[in-house]
């Protein structure tokens, strides 16, 4: 029924705007929202800061998957057993038996593309070291020095959701936690917290850190891009969780394309020196501008081929 009086509104009804001569509905604010959401943020990061575990989630050129991964002792951790996956290697394997021409054709292409860039890479890396003048012999003593403490069993090194030398990649959070309660073996099963993360952990609380997302499926289209255009956050990301899954996946060759003194190694530091400010943020650009882009390029498509054909999908 129409208001006979819309100059004098029943004090049931609501007031007319002004502006508009529409009513304004009373809405409640969702004053709760933002509290519940930085709630149940903090109750998943309790859980993982609580169990020294840490979702992770990492970017390939094949797709994206979450895993977890840890820091402990050395002393306290067995290596994964990488045994079956070298066996299964076909680059391994034609080193160490003479396999059947048959055999090596069907992952031929494959292999010997991974040579070439390798071997193309050690040479450029080697080329750019005469020109530069390095000496090395410092740098070697201070990996030596690092190498020997990692024996020694005090330092904490990176372990991974793997199995038998082979990286564990979840397509959903729903699926990691499937298997993590499943009781499925496992490297990460040896950590005293284990058990009771396969109790406790449910599929939202995989949510990686803006720290613990890796994107390495960028890594080379972005070195190729010249020197204008390569982003610090991301390769200095890139080269962190390298070096973890090189250890933790025992890759050598990935670890000693890594190592104190390499190329690689030197556009990591100049990376980190650019990021800064004042006179050590511009000699790092400078020294950039010094480092070869196809090199590092090249480098890097090796050590993204390496890691992810260690991957075991799963869905």
């Amino acid at each position: 029924m129409a208001r006979q009086s819309p100059q004098r509104p029943d004090a049931d009804e609501p007031e007319l705007d002004d502006t508009t001569g529409t009513s304004e509905p009373d809405v409640a604010e969702p004053a709760d929202a933002e509290p519940d959401v930085a709630a149940a943020q903090t109750a998943n990061r309790a859980l993982w800061d609580e169990l020294r575990i840490d979702p992770v989630e990492i970017a390939l050129p094949a797709g994206t998957g979450f895993t977890l991964r840890a820091y402990r002792p050395a002393s306290e951790l067995t290596p994964t057993d990488v045994a079956e996956r070298d066996a299964d290697d076909p680059f391994l394997a034609r080193r160490q038996v003479d396999t059947a021409a048959d055999d090596d054709e069907e992952e031929g292409d494959v292999v010997i593309l991974d040579e070439d860039v390798a071997r193309e890479f050690a040479e450029s890396e080697d080329e750019e070291k005469r020109a530069q003048g390095d000496d090395d012999a410092e740098d070697g003593k201070d990996e030596a020095d690092e190498v020997a403490a990692d024996e020694a069993g005090d330092e904490e090194v990176p372990i991974f959701l793997t199995h038998r030398g082979r990286l564990l990649l979840f397509k959903t959070p729903e699926s990691l936690v499937n298997f993590v309660r499943s009781g499925a073996p496992n490297d990460l099963s040896q950590l005293d917290s284990w058990a009771e993360l396969s109790e406790r952990v449910e599929p939202a609380d995989i949510a990686p850190l803006d720290d613990d997302v890796y994107e390495l499926d960028l890594v080379v289209e972005n070195l190729r891009g010249g020197h204008d255009t390569w982003d610090p956050t991301l390769l200095i990301e890139a080269g962190e969780v390298a070096r973890d899954l090189a250890y933790a996946l025992r890759l050598p060759a990935v670890l000693d394309m890594l190592s104190t003194g390499s190329s690689l190694d030197d556009l990591d530091e100049a990376l980190r020196a650019s990021v800064g400010g004042g006179i050590g943020g511009f000699m790092g650009r400078r020294r950039l501008k010094k480092i070869g882009a196809q090199t590092a390029s090249l480098g890097w498509r090796t050590i993204v081929g390496k890691i992810s054909a260690t991957v075991d999908w799963r869905d």
